[in-house]
């Protein structure tokens, strides 16, 4: 929601046009490979929403900041960033695994935390 100076609303279209006009400005004074990407006021909506699910902020606290009647639409809408995170996820546990083993490790392979390996149970 944004406001006029003395609290009066300001029409959507007015923010919206506003955005490219910053980015142009912005443009302007900066050289090629700091030049912004064009963007919609929109598009800060999804940022925001992705920086937050890939800092690991539980999805139903995300889908409440935007406003969406549950998780299951901000699952939906982010998917791929739900899933990009999944394997990060599968990457950092690996990771520890490896540097968990190489450290710990006695000469049989075993952590001395270990327990013993259970003996099979016939059914």
């Amino acid at each position: 929601m944004f406001t006029r100076g003395l609290g009066g609303p300001v029409f959507p279209d007015t923010v919206s046009q506003l955005m490219p006009r910053l980015i142009e400005a912005y443009d302007r004074t900066v050289m090629e490979p700091d030049r912004l990407p064009r963007a919609r006021l929109h598009d800060l909506r999804h940022v925001h929403a992705t920086t937050l699910l890939l800092a690991g902020v539980p999805v139903h606290v995300v889908a409440e900041r935007l406003g969406h009647a549950g998780p299951a639409i901000t699952l939906r809408v982010y998917a791929h960033v739900i899933r990009q995170r999944a394997a990060d996820v599968a990457d950092i546990f690996a990771r520890e695994l490896d540097s968990d083993g190489a450290s710990d490790a006695d000469s049989d392979g075993r952590d001395d935390d270990d327990p013993p390996a259970a003996l099979p149970v016939p059914c």
